[in-house]
């Protein structure tokens, strides 16, 4: 069932909450999806949003850290071409994470990844947030996946009236993106 448009949605069992876009479904609902994980799909188009909770890599630093998780989800998609067009640090002023974010960044780029039961790989082109929570040894990695018209991302003719998602809804998410119980970090 899609979600209503512009409110706050609890994430992560309500540790999180964020605005999602208008024509969301939480995959969840679908299938099962990893507990680090939140994912949405989009209800008439192939685009999804993936917000992560990963372990802080603290081995990389500023824009090579966007670099790397950009490459180590291509490397778990079995990517075959990967691509980043540009890489820019996001303000934490713009963040309701400003107070507990270090660092962030925002990259886009492209990657070649075939689905499950699929031969050929398409080109899918992703922008990815890295908000850097350093105090809670985290990463926290959100992916807005999205895959190009010509890829028949239309379900069919019926959802001609949901609009695709655009990259001011990705960032709209990511700004709102506002953390409720830092006890999902476990003991600090």
């Amino acid at each position: 069932m899609p979600m209503e448009p512009s409110r706050a949605y609890p994430l992560f069992g309500g540790a999180f909450s964020a605005i999602l876009p208008p024509a969301t479904i939480d995959v969840s609902d679908l299938r099962p999806v990893p507990d680090n994980q939140e994912v949405f799909c989009h209800r008439a188009t192939d685009q999804s949003l993936i917000v992560e909770l990963l372990e802080l890599q603290a081995h990389v630093q500023g824009e090579e850290a966007a670099r790397y998780h950009f490459e180590d989800v291509g490397g778990v998609q079995g990517a075959r071409g990967v691509h980043v067009e540009a890489v820019r640090p996001l303000p934490l002023e713009n963040l309701a994470l400003r107070n507990c974010c270090q660092e962030a960044w925002i990259l886009s780029g492209k990657q070649q990844v075939a689905k499950e039961n699929q031969q050929v790989a398409k080109e899918v082109t992703l922008h990815q947030a890295l908000l850097r929570l350093a105090q809670y040894h985290t990463d926290l990695l959100l992916t807005f996946n999205q895959p190009h018209p010509e890829n028949g991302s239309c379900h069919g003719p019926e959802n001609v009236s949901s609009l695709p998602w655009s990259l001011g809804d990705f960032e709209q998410l990511v700004t709102s993106l506002t953390l409720h119980d830092p006890n999902i970090f476990g003991p600090q």
